[in-house]
């Protein structure tokens, strides 16, 4: 399968192409599956970061299509890690659900990248969903010390049984329903944050959940709470149809 324009801009941009195999599947709920993977040599050749996600590509017909994921668990010596599927509609989910030991996927290694708050915050702020459920996961442990809010958007029964891999002594999760596009987390966030922020300069907010929200938080954060650039990380990992 070619990649297309997509994978020549990549190339271009000095995307590495690594194969995955697959070598095992867990069901975490109804609607999310863990994937277990060898990762073709790749950990040993980039190094292991923070959030660190890839490039895969799916097979649709004669078009390419790529979606990216998080990493959870990379083990570079092992040569191993897995990626966690939010399942519904599209061509990763339908792949996701079929998935069987000994297959593989191509994926390209471009565009990931973290760069570590300086100085370390003593206070995370973390929005996300199910989507951006390994990403936090591997934030959290990145910053073990600090303690954390996490607002987590949630649209099904079964989310709740989502893996967050949370420290109770040091992590309070705010569940919040998904209501009216992602209208209800923002005004959520808006109207909890400012008085969780007593130290603007010790905080750091990160923000991945679908586009027009993620937009939004970051905007509300730099421009009305004042937060500096580098202490706001903000994606929008999927677009709301």
């Amino acid at each position: 399968m070619g990649h297309g324009w997509e994978g020549v801009v990549l190339k271009l941009m000095r995307g590495k192409d690594f194969a995955f195999t697959v070598t095992g599947v867990e069901e975490v709920t109804d609607r999310f599956r863990r994937v277990h993977f060898t990762d073709g040599g790749m950990l040993a050749q980039t190094g292991v970061h923070p959030t660190m996600w890839v490039r895969v590509w799916f097979d649709n017909g004669d078009k390419p299509h790529q979606r990216a994921f998080t990493l959870v668990d990379p083990d570079p010596e092992a040569g191993a890690f897995s990626m966690e599927f939010a399942l519904h509609e599209g061509r990763a989910s339908a792949w996701a659900r079929q998935a069987r030991p000994g297959e593989t996927v191509q994926a390209t290694l471009q565009g990931t990248g973290f760069t570590a708050p300086s100085p370390a915050p003593e206070r995370l702020f973390v929005v996300g969903d199910p989507a951006s459920l390994p990403a936090i996961n591997s934030l959290l442990g990145a910053i073990p010390e600090a303690s954390a809010t996490i607002w987590f958007e949630t649209s099904h029964a079964s989310d709740p049984d989502l893996p967050l891999r949370l420290d109770p002594a040091r992590h309070e999760l705010r569940r919040v329903p998904r209501q009216e596009r992602g209208a209800r987390l923002v005004a959520e966030v808006r109207s909890e944050l400012p008085a969780l922020l007593d130290d603007p300069a010790g905080a750091y907010l990160w923000i991945a959940c679908d586009t027009a929200t993620t937009r939004s938080l970051a905007s509300y954060a730099r421009k009305e709470l004042g937060l500096a650039k580098d202490r706001v990380n903000a994606l929008g990992y999927w677009r709301a149809a």
